[in-house]
């Protein structure tokens, strides 16, 4: 299952996310910077960081927690 993580630099928030993601034991995921992307930064800009599923589009907004994920991303 793709799934990609946006993000910024120096986002404490981004980071915390990131640690649920490891409670939640999600096997692989992308993270993708939205700093000095002008769509990313119109789209995301003050949700990140948020949990992008790529096959359905489906997007998991902050805050979450490992729970919460963990059954986000089941199929």
């Amino acid at each position: 299952m793709p799934l990609i993580l946006y993000q910024r630099d120096d986002c404490h928030l981004c980071d915390l996310a990131l640690g649920v993601l490891a409670e939640a034991r999600v096997p692989e995921f992308e993270s993708v910077f939205i700093d000095e992307d002008d769509v990313l930064e119109a789209r995301y800009g003050i949700r990140v960081p948020v949990l992008h599923r790529s096959e359905t589009g489906d997007e998991l907004d902050w805050p979450f927690d490992a729970v919460a994920v963990a059954r986000w991303v089941t199929p």
